[in-house]
């Protein structure tokens, strides 16, 4: 089968790596990519040899033949951009989150519903090789019924800050940047939840950030207690309790699951590209796995698995999650 053609909008700093990783898995050719500063996106265009450069998102899908788009723009424009794609058919691959309310993520799920198109977010914690690790044991059964787990999530360093500083312009921070990864991995690991509880705070500790940067919250799924906290500190990553043992997964990679029967270390590997920054760990090699799984879904018609409309239920629980702690209540889902 022939590569796919798609165009790039977005030159920011994830676009690099985005792009770098669809040329690492093959079958897909960047043939335009659009900016609104334009000087940005002929940079990318000269490195990764993408033809065309265009300063109008529309007058690039008038011009050219597309298979689909991926959009790495900040949030405000993914929802323009969506709309834009399902106006011409265009399949649509964009970043989290998916847009800057539920309402605005409903109306973009259903553009894309109605044009008939595919609609996929970009999730790349799904693939990072620890946490599909923890899947595994999970599935397994290695810790029998699990009944109690805790996320804990990082801002990253000072310097990742100042490669995003739109994130400190953010009114809603956190819960949206982070928490829509966390939402998700809660979603992937355990299930859907029943019910959310949220408190969150802006500290300062982020010099000139807007938003808040400090979050805790607890979600019911099933017979198990969930907690996301949101903050500075990262280690532990993530513990799992079980009737049968404790799993947990350091930042650094390691994997501790402790049973009757003893205590198991392991570190999942992952490839190490040169592309890649290591300071972010499995995170942009999981960029790879992500992009290779949403080509698939497009050259089979398989729905991907963070499709726009599965990603929808993680954009309620984040939106929900700023009802909560305005109302300080309880949010229960039906």
């Amino acid at each position: 089968m022939a590569d796919l053609r798609f165009a790039v909008f977005g030159a920011g700093f994830w676009a690099e790596f985005q792009i770098a990783a669809w040329l690492e898995i093959g079958g897909a050719a960047p043939v335009a990519i659009y900016n609104r500063t334009v000087a940005k996106a002929e940079t990318l265009a000269q490195r990764f040899n993408i033809p065309r450069v265009y300063g109008a998102p529309e007058e690039l899908f008038r011009n050219e033949q597309l298979d689909f788009v991926d959009i790495i723009t900040e949030v405000p424009a993914h929802a323009p951009l969506v709309l834009l794609a399902a106006k011409y058919k265009v399949p649509v691959i964009c970043q989290k989150p998916m847009g800057p309310d539920y309402e605005t993520c409903i109306r973009m799920v259903t553009a894309c519903r109605d044009a008939g198109i595919p609609f996929m977010i970009h999730e790349n914690f799904r693939w990072m090789a620890p946490l599909r690790a923890v899947k595994q044991v999970l599935q397994a059964g290695v810790l029998g019924v699990p009944y109690r787990a805790r996320f804990q999530f990082w801002h990253g360093t000072a310097e990742q800050l100042d490669n995003q500083p739109s994130l400190k312009t953010l009114k809603r921070w956190i819960l949206t940047d982070i928490g829509s990864h966390a939402f998700d991995l809660a979603r992937f690991l355990f299930g859907e939840p029943e019910s959310l509880y949220c408190q969150h705070l802006r500290t300062g500790i982020a010099a000139g950030a807007l938003g808040e940067d400090v979050a805790t919250v607890v979600l019911k799924i099933g017979s198990l207690i969930c907690e996301l906290a949101f903050g500075y500190r990262h280690d532990p990553m993530l513990v799992v309790e079980g009737t049968a043992g404790v799993l947990e997964l350091s930042a650094d990679g390691e994997m501790v699951v402790s049973t009757a029967a003893g205590v198991a270390r392991t570190r999942p590997q992952y490839p190490r590209y040169a592309w890649a920054d290591p300071s972010y760990g499995p995170s942009h090699p999981a960029i790879v796995d992500t992009n290779a799984h949403l080509l698939q879904s497009l050259k089979t018609g398989r729905p991907a698995d963070t499709s726009g409309d599965d990603n929808l239920r993680t954009m309620r629980l984040v939106y929900a999650a700023y009802e909560s702690a305005a109302r300080n209540e309880v949010i229960k889902f039906t």
